[in-house]
């Protein structure tokens, strides 16, 4: 191994990785920083690489990139792990990795890094797509492979190579944020009892909330949000500004217990105003477009894709084949969905489309039903064929049905008497 190309956040634990990979692995160690919103992106993280011993730099502005290619497939197919998480950190892996292995092409290294450690999902993330990506290349992870300092070591061996790490009061938690979501863990959080504390949360305020509503227009064009109230927005820009105002009505805030890839459950606190907005959005309008069949069949390919986005399996033949389909099923999804955003709450209050499959005509129930009433008769007795034959030659449901009229409290109210009809003589 001649040269590694490491995955580089700019703090302290990347920023010992770069001297200790050199030093330990004997080898030129070139640096990646990919920006992907929220926050992201340290300051003056290429001098602070530099000053760390790395040979080069690189800063990646993937901001764009992450939302068209990552986000909005993950929202087209309505991809939410275990019904909570929006996926935020699980999306970016891939995203990065495929950026590790085309640094690595480019500069010709013989493998990558990364700082993850030997207990979460992410080592599994890094590992399996750069594999997937350039089987040639070798994966190392310094906190795997005896790295293993303490915060103090770390600060201790930085400040010995004079490598340039901002040192300030520990974070009691940890953290991982970009634009489509925080993902916040450890300390009092492991705890599944304990109320998260309000130092958890950054981008949320449900307790500073507005005192009145706001409603916002989402238009959407083949499943992708495309304009905010009416006007065109750049996707990174729509994700910022729904961020910010979901945010300020305390929109987005997940407290979730979750089943990490390695087998460990988790309690996960985690951020997401844009995302928990448009997620609703969007299921809103395939209520609206997409059959009820469609429907149906989506919300498996949502879990399928759900959990390979959380495993790491982005580049995976089958992750590839369900994107297609999604991509395809969603040709009819556009249209606006209205949301009012209130002390925590994002509600779906409106929503229309030039492909909505719902007619009034046949909806209503005042004037103007063209619903054909009497049609429903044949329809009941078809759809209950199968019911009635099963009654008839197998016995009915009473077979296996409790009785409840005997249990259930009953009053009965006798009406008068009414007289028997008389027959003229």
């Amino acid at each position: 191994m001649r040269k590694v190309v490491l995955a580089y956040s700019g703090g302290l634990d990347t920023s010992v990785a770069v001297a200790w990979l050199r030093e330990t692995l004997a080898v030129e160690v070139v640096t990646l920083t990919v920006d992907v919103g929220g926050g992201s992106l340290r300051d003056g993280v290429a001098d602070r690489a530099i000053s760390a011993g790395a040979s080069r730099a690189y800063v990646v502005d993937a901001r764009r990139r992450f939302v068209e290619d990552f986000c909005w497939p993950a929202l087209q197919a309505d991809a939410v792990y275990q019904g909570a998480y929006p996926l935020a950190t699980a999306l970016a892996r891939p995203l990065i990795a495929q950026l590790l292995v085309e640094i690595a092409q480019r500069e010709g290294a013989d493998a990558v890094a990364h700082g993850c450690t030997g207990k979460g999902n992410d080592q599994v993330r890094f590992d399996v797509a750069v594999k997937a990506l350039d089987p040639t290349l070798e994966v190392v992870a310094p906190m795997r492979v005896g790295m293993g300092l303490s915060r103090d070591e770390e600060i201790d061996y930085a400040r010995e190579r004079g490598i340039d790490v901002p040192v300030t009061h520990a974070s009691p938690y940890s953290v991982d944020v970009n634009i489509w979501g925080r993902s916040i863990e450890t300390g009092v959080l492991e705890d599944p009892w304990a109320a998260p504390p309000a130092d958890v949360y950054q981008w949320t305020a449900p307790g500073h909330a507005p005192a009145t509503p706001t409603e916002v227009t989402i238009g959407f064009e083949g499943g992708i949000p495309t304009s905010l109230d009416g006007s065109p927005v750049d996707p990174v820009a729509l994700v910022e500004r729904l961020n910010s105002v979901a945010g300020q009505h305390g929109v987005g805030r997940i407290d979730h217990v979750e089943d990490r890839l390695v087998g460990i459950k988790s309690r996960e606190i985690y951020e997401a105003p844009a995302a928990v907005v448009l997620h609703a959005a969007h299921r809103a309008l395939e209520g609206l477009t997409l059959s009820k069949e469609q429907l149906r069949f989506n919300r498996v390919i949502a879990d399928e894709l759900a959990q390979s986005t959380y495993d790491g399996l982005w580049f995976s033949a089958l992750h590839r084949d369900l994107r297609g389909y999604v991509a395809s099923a969603q040709r009819v999804v556009g249209g606006d969905v209205r949301v009012r955003l209130d002390h925590g709450t994002a509600a779906i209050v409106g929503r229309r489309s030039d492909a909505s499959l719902y007619d009034r005509a046949l909806a209503t129930y005042d004037q103007g039903d063209l619903f054909d009433h009497a049609s429903a008769v044949g329809f009941i007795a078809i759809f209950g064929l199968p019911l009635r034959t099963e009654a008839a030659r197998q016995g009915s449901a009473w077979r296996w049905t409790k009785p409840l009229l005997a249990e259930l409290p009953v009053e009965v109210t006798d009406g008068a008497q009414v007289p028997e009809p008389t027959t003229a003589s």
